[in-house]
């Protein structure tokens, strides 16, 4: 868990209790008391009004509270939809995570909203072809390496099913002929390569800036697919 996303767990913490000790938040969030003491100060610092009192802990000082998301019912049975459209066009990691945020969601309805979506949630279906089933596990990370702007490091299976080390530049992400293709500048072949996420065996960040600068837009390397599906 980052900074950002373990200070704003301590203040949902600390908005879900009246007094949390350093010792409770210590335990929680897997890190030092003294760790503790310094998100304290930095929570403080971005305008959160926290206050402390012995043998008891810290609190919020009364009259501020940060709203809580909420959603109507068209909302959340979109969501639900959005589901199942994602067994057939994204992977196991990405299923993962967006079932956990559905969760989350769930865990704001109303009672009679709850209900509503579980039974919305029996009738409705998806048949998909098995060209659609995807079996890996790399979407989630290649993402956060596109993001980050990180060098990786792939197994890659060509069609004659040899396998070679890539060390590559990921620039996006592009749905086409029916399955993710990663189009990244590789350093074997020093150009613009189309990776097909399914023929990706394993996947490795180095945290390494990209060495290659600027890239090409995703955009403009779209121009230059064999298909337009």
């Amino acid at each position: 868990m980052n900074r950002i996303d373990r200070l704003f767990g301590i203040l949902i913490l600390l908005q879900s209790r009246k007094y949390v000790t350093a010792e409770k938040i210590s335990h929680q969030f897997g890190i030092s008391v003294r760790t503790v003491y310094r998100d304290m100060k930095a929570l403080g610092e971005q305008g959160i009004p926290l206050s402390f009192e012995q043998h008891r802990g810290y609190y919020i000082v009364q009259g501020y509270f940060l709203p809580p998301i909420s959603f109507n019912s068209d909302e959340a049975n979109a969501l639900l939809l959005m589901e199942r459209f994602l067994e057939g066009f994204a992977d196991k990691s990405i299923m993962h995570h967006y079932t956990t945020a559905l969760n989350k969601v769930k865990g704001v309805l109303r009672s009679t909203q709850k209900e509503k979506l579980e039974h919305l949630n029996e009738h409705i279906k998806l048949q998909l072809p098995e060209r659609l089933k995807n079996d890996t596990e790399h979407l989630s990370v290649l993402q956060n390496a596109i993001s980050a702007k990180c060098i990786i490091e792939i197994d890659y299976q060509n069609n004659k099913a040899e396998v070679s080390k890539r060390e590559i530049e990921p620039i996006g992400l592009i749905f086409y002929a029916f399955s993710w293709h990663l189009i990244a500048w590789c350093h074997l072949r020093n150009e613009y390569r189309d990776f097909k996420v399914a023929k990706i065996a394993q996947v490795k960040c180095t945290e390494i800036p990209f060495r290659k600068s600027p890239h090409m837009l995703v955009s403009d390397y779209m121009k230059l697919l064999p298909v337009n599906y």
